[in-house]
């Protein structure tokens, strides 16, 4: 079992109010990713499940036991930090098993618990290294065995690959993904890359300020954000927002167009998203945009072109990398109106399309 509650959960360090009311569940064997941009409050949350936090107010529940004030670890968690913090003088055995001699566990018990993680893990040919003959792949993995042998309720990872390059992020977040297959355990992950949570996510649940802006799977959060920050927070490139009009329910105007919406919306309209990805290059002519081409960044199998419209907004249109424009021509932008996403005054979602 691994579910997890928080009941309005609140956390105040003095008077400045850094979690604000989260109320969301954690179900049992569920990859749970928390995101959001830097100061969001999502590393406070998880260190107030962890225990290592005392929350202000709200409760957390485990499994339907209230462990608000226990100690950590009596919470029957784990944590798996940033940093790695493995001790630089002992081997990887001895990391791994550390946890365990401390409760004065039977020898042959660990030794069993040590061998199956380091089968899981890959660890093997390692365990008699120390952390600093390892790569930061490989460290992060000691750490993750260290909590594996615990059999928590629960593993809370903290940030786990913002230390490591480029390639052994993609190689440990396949790792991770596999580990929680693997053990079929609940897993909550903190994450500021939106790319993480979207590829190792059951669930993302999007933080703003100390508030929960949306919980849903990845596939919905993108289809279907509830507001301008989830819309433009989930997905990469971001999301293309400009000013729009209307209040008939059936048209909406951008930049002196009138377009057809399809269905309807019980709000005036303040803005339209359109997704770079959603956007095609056609003749300005036949655009529902006009611009020149500001500048084009290219990636290989794709490109972002940038290009600066009315107003002097920039819109940014993901395409293949082949058949760049030439910067500073004049360019259309057409788009399918069932892919814009409409949002009123506030920045609520009028209608979700998807």
């Amino acid at each position: 079992m691994g579910s997890i509650h928080l009941k309005d959960v609140r956390k105040s360090f003095g008077e400045v109010d850094i979690i604000k009311g989260v109320d969301l569940e954690v179900r049992d064997g569920e990859f749970m990713v928390f995101v959001g941009p830097s100061g969001c409050g999502k590393s406070t949350l998880l260190r107030l499940i962890a225990g290592l936090e005392g929350v202000t107010s709200g409760q957390i529940v485990s499994d339907g036991k209230d462990v608000t004030r226990l100690p950590p670890f009596d919470r029957q968690m784990a944590m798996v930090f940033q940093s790695y913090a493995l001790y630089p003088h002992m081997t990887v055995r001895q990391n791994i098993e550390f946890a365990l001699k401390t409760i004065k566990m039977p020898k042959d018990e660990i030794a069993a618990r040590t061998a199956e993680a380091a089968r899981i893990l890959q660890l093997g040919p390692y365990l008699d290294r120390k952390p600093a003959a390892l790569s930061g792949g490989q460290r992060q993995r000691v750490a993750i065995g260290r909590a594996i042998v615990r059999e928590p309720s629960a593993f809370l990872f903290d940030e786990p690959l913002s230390n490591l390059d480029a390639a052994l992020r993609t190689e440990t977040r396949l790792e991770i993904a596999r580990i929680h297959e693997t053990l079929a355990g609940t897993i909550i992950y903190v994450t500021h890359d939106q790319v993480e949570a979207m590829t190792l996510a059951d669930r993302i649940a999007v933080l703003s300020e100390g508030r929960l802006m949306q919980c849903d799977t990845p596939q919905r959060l993108y289809e279907r954000p509830v507001n301008r920050f989830v819309a433009q927070f989930i997905g990469s490139p971001k999301m293309n927002v400009l000013p729009a009009s209307g209040a008939d329910g059936v048209r909406v105007t951008l930049d002196g167009k009138s377009l057809e919406v399809p269905g309807g919306y019980d709000d005036t309209v303040a803005e339209l998203g359109i997704r770079p990805e959603h956007l095609s290059l056609c003749a300005p002519e036949e655009g529902m945009l006009t611009g020149q081409v500001s500048h084009v960044e290219y990636l290989g199998a794709d490109a972002s072109v940038f290009v600066t419209v009315a107003g002097d907004r920039v819109v940014n249109l993901r395409g293949a990398g082949r058949a760049l424009p030439k910067q500073g021509g004049q360019v259309g932008l057409c788009f399918d109106p069932a892919d814009m996403h409409l949002f009123g005054q506030d920045g609520s979602a009028l209608r979700r399309y998807g």
